[in-house]
C-alpha cells in the first residue's frame, strides 16, 4: 500500500477502497469507460494480482492515474517492465512503463491523463502491437 504522503487520499479511504470497493470495480472496470484492470505479478511473492485503475489511451500510449501514490501495483509493473491490462473488453500488453511526475510535460498523453496528471503522478506505458 502507498504511504499517506504519496496519496491524495486519506489512509482510511485507501483501506476502504482496497477492502470493499476494489472487489466490485475488478468486475466492472474492464468494460467501463476511463477504467481498466491491470494484471501484474508481485515482486517478491510471484503472485498474480488484479488491480482496478483509471486509464486513458491515446494511440499506442496509456496513462494511468496514481492517486494512491507509488503503491505496490506501480512498483510491481516497474520491476517487471510491463503488465497486462484489460480495458474496454480487450486485453493489451503494456511495455516500457515509466513515471511522469506532475511537473513533467504531458505532451502526447491522453486528455484524461493530462488532466489527472496535474494533480498526481502518472504511470505511462506503451501498448505493445499485436
Amino acid at each position: 500500500m502507498s504511504s499517506s504522503q504519496d496519496s491524495v487520499f486519506p489512509e482510511w479511504l485507501n483501506r476502504l477502497q482496497i477492502r470493499y470497493m476494489n472487489p466490485v470495480f475488478r468486475r466492472v472496470a474492464p468494460y467501463a469507460p476511463g477504467f481498466a484492470v491491470i494484471e501484474h505479478t508481485g515482486r517478491t511473492s510471484g503472485r498474480t494480482y488484479v488491480t482496478p485503475v483509471n486509464a486513458w489511451v491515446a494511440g499506442t500510449t496509456i496513462g494511468i492515474g496514481m492517486g494512491h501514490g507509488r503503491s505496490d501495483w506501480v512498483k510491481n509493473i516497474l520491476a517487471a517492465g510491463g503488465a497486462d491490462i484489460r480495458r474496454t473488453g480487450r486485453r493489451l500488453r503494456l511495455v516500457n512503463p515509466r513515471i511522469v511526475t506532475r511537473t513533467q510535460s504531458k505532451t502526447g498523453l491522453p486528455l484524461g491523463a493530462r488532466i489527472v496528471g496535474q494533480r498526481v503522478e502518472l504511470l505511462v506505458a506503451d501498448i505493445e502491437s499485436s
